[in-house]
Parts: structure tokens; sequence; C-alpha cells
């Protein structure tokens, strides 16, 4: 009889162990893991060739270097002088009273407005100086008929002295008394004539024909003598002054043509000197001189500014250049020109400059030179360049029909 475990049947112990399932096959991974490998090194490739592909291997400083370039212009240039001038009326007046003290009572004129000579500008309230006038002329008239009497007095005494009625002495008394009130008439119609002036004062008349430019009080205000309420110009000749120096007096002699731009109209015109001052200023050693500008329509305004140019010297050959193509230093200039494919830095002589251009001696720089405009700053001598012409210098020349002006 055999014993046996409770606890396991006897199934479980004469059941045979299973064999382990085989693992499945992994001989493709090396593979895999191979072609990644080398997609990975042909993309690292590819992009470090591409960037090398990009890199310039070649110095910049070997590379010619783009610049804009001016072609130099042959010209005339003649030496000018340029002063700064005001315009000024023919006769300008401030009107107000020079005499009174008063308020103003109308003002009758406004600026633009178009007056004659003689006419009602403005009034003054004046009826105390008009009461006190008429109260000197009641008064000579008074002393006027006092001094007819002692006239007639004096001249009747005097015919009865020969008869021996009254005697000399009073005749003489007569006559004395007759000629102070003489005397103190004279004087009282002295007085009378000067508030008379005052009264007068206090009407206020255009001196000339011309036009208000300015209004400075109105009615109410206490007006003292010397203080202008209105102001008049006449502008039917404008006056164009200026002071130059005492160098350039032969330049401004009378008759000598003067160019004329007024800088309030933009209005440019020419016009002889017509006066000029025989000495100079002693504070600013300056000449004064004048023009006369014949302006029937009243165009031009006064009280403005205009730059005059004055003509000295005789024309001379020229080189001409914008005035941005070259380093001004006094009467020298630097700049670079293009020669081949190469610049080289020159300094020439200035002329002188007008506008926006610069003139050179014609002998120290050839018409027909390109002159860089931009790209001047990083340049040294002998460098290679490439140059275009300057696109300031081609829009000039559509503007004027393919010409510089």
């Amino acid at each position: 009889m055999s014993h046996s475990d409770p606890g396991v049947s006897v199934n479980e112990v004469d059941k045979p162990e299973k064999a382990p399932s085989p693992e499945p096959s992994r001989a493709w991974l090396p593979v895999v893991i191979g072609l990644g490998v080398v997609a990975i090194l042909g993309a690292g490739g590819y992009l470090y060739q591409r960037s090398r592909s990009k890199v310039n291997h070649v110095a910049l400083e070997s590379q010619p270097r783009p610049v804009t370039v001016a072609i130099a212009r042959a010209t005339t240039f003649r030496q000018t002088r340029r002063y700064v001038s005001t315009l000024q009326p023919w006769v300008s007046a401030n009107v107000g009273p020079q005499l009174v003290s008063a308020y103003a009572e109308t003002v009758l004129v406004r600026p633009g407005a178009v007056v004659k000579a003689g006419a009602v500008l403005a009034t003054l309230d004046c009826r105390k100086d008009d009461a006190e006038a008429q109260a000197v002329a009641m008064q000579a008239k008074a002393i006027e008929k006092r001094q007819a009497a002692a006239a007639m007095e004096a001249a009747r005494l005097g015919s009865m002295v020969d008869a021996g009625f009254v005697s000399e002495m009073d005749s003489v008394k007569k006559l004395a008394e007759s000629d102070a009130e003489q005397a103190q008439l004279f004087a009282e119609r002295a007085k009378l004539a000067g508030q008379a002036l005052d009264v007068n004062d206090c009407i206020l008349r255009a001196p000339f024909d011309g036009e208000v430019s300015g209004r400075y009080l109105d009615p109410g205000a206490f007006v003292r003598p010397g203080m202008p309420i209105v102001s008049v110009v006449d502008r039917n000749t404008v006056r164009v002054v200026a002071d130059v120096p005492e160098s350039d007096f032969s330049l401004v002699a009378p008759g000598n043509i003067v160019t004329i731009f007024a800088l309030s109209t933009g209005k440019k015109l020419q016009a002889p000197i017509s006066r000029r001052a025989p000495a100079a200023d002693p504070n600013t050693r300056t000449v004064h001189f004048e023009i006369d500008i014949a302006d029937p329509k009243r165009e031009i305004p006064v009280g403005t500014t205009a730059e005059l140019k004055v003509d000295a010297g005789e024309p001379v050959p020229a080189t001409e250049l914008p005035l941005y193509a070259a380093d001004l230093h006094g009467e020298s200039a630097s700049l670079f020109i293009v020669d081949g494919d190469v610049v080289r830095k020159r300094t020439v002589p200035v002329l002188g400059e007008i506008g926006g251009d610069v003139y050179i001696e014609l002998a120290a720089l050839k018409p027909g030179t390109q002159v860089i405009t931009e790209g001047r700053s990083l340049l040294e001598d002998g460098e290679h360049v490439i140059a275009k012409e300057d696109p300031r210098e081609a829009q000039a020349k559509a503007a004027n029909g393919g010409a510089k002006p």
C-alpha cells in the first residue's frame, strides 16, 4: 500500500511538464540600425556640403567695392557775392498824436486799407482842448476890442494936445496903454495858434497816399504824444537795402546789376543799384546801398527778406561737380576719382560753390571724370571698385531732357 501526499492529486504527479516555446528571431535589427546610421551620416554630410557651398572663401577686401559716381562737367564759373537784404517801402509813417494826451475816440482803418493823403485815420477825444481854444479866442477878441478903444482914445487926446485942452503926458500915457493892449493881443493870438495845433492834433490824417500796414490801438485806449495808432506805407516803389563789407565797395557801385530773390514771393528779378553811401559805418565798417524797384501793382510785401547776388570778376573755364561728391576744406576739396577699375584720391583747388554744385579748376579735374559720390568713407587709394551712376544725377538728367541743368 503506497502513501501519497494528500495535497497533490495523482493526475498532477503523473502529468509530464510542457517544453518552453521558442523566442522570435531578431536577425533584422542590426540591419535597421545600420541603415539608420548610414542615413544620419548621409544627411550630415549633405548639410555640411551645403553650408560650405555658401561660405565666401575669398577675402572681402580683395573684392571690388560697389560705389556710385557722378560725371564731372565742363562749364564756366564767375565769382559772385551774396548778401542778405531787407525790402522796405519808399516812405512809411507811424501816425499818432504829437502834442496832446487823450483817449482814442475812433480808429477808422485796418491793415490793408488803401488811403489817400489827408484822409482821416483816427480821432481823439479832445473836448477839453477845444474848449480851451475857444476861451483863448474869446479872450483875444476882448483884448482886440479894448486895444481898438485905447487906440481911438490916444488919437483923440493927441489931437487935443495942440489946442491945450490936455497935457502931453496924458496923451503919451494913453498911447502907451494902447500899445500894451496890442502886445497882449498878439500874445493871445499866439496862444490861440498853439491851441489850434493841439485841436488839429486830435484828428489824425494820412500824410501821403499809401496803405495801412498796422493798427496798434482801438477806441478807448489812452494815447500819449509819440504813441502810434496806425502805420502807413507807400510801396509803389520798394527799396532794397543792404550793407556790405568795406572790401566790396567797388562791387556795389551805382548802376551795377544785382540779381534779387524775394523769399516771400519766390520772385527773382534784376535791377541796377540806385545809390551807395559814400562812407562806411564807423561801428560795423560796412557800406550801405539801395536798389529801387518799381511796383505799381504793390505785389511785393515790405519788411521781408531778399537774397542779393552780385557778379565779381570775369567768367573762367571750370569743372562742375555736385557738392556731395567732394569734401571741402577752405579753398581745396578732397575727392575720389575712378581710374579704370581702381580709385585715386585727389586734392584739387576750388574756385567756389553755387547752390548745390562746386566748381573746380579745369586744369585740376578734366570734364568726363567719374567722381565717387557714395562709398568714399571706406575707400583707400588704389582699391578696386565697381561703379554705377548716382541715382540723383540720373534723375536730374531725366528732369532736364537728358542734360544736367
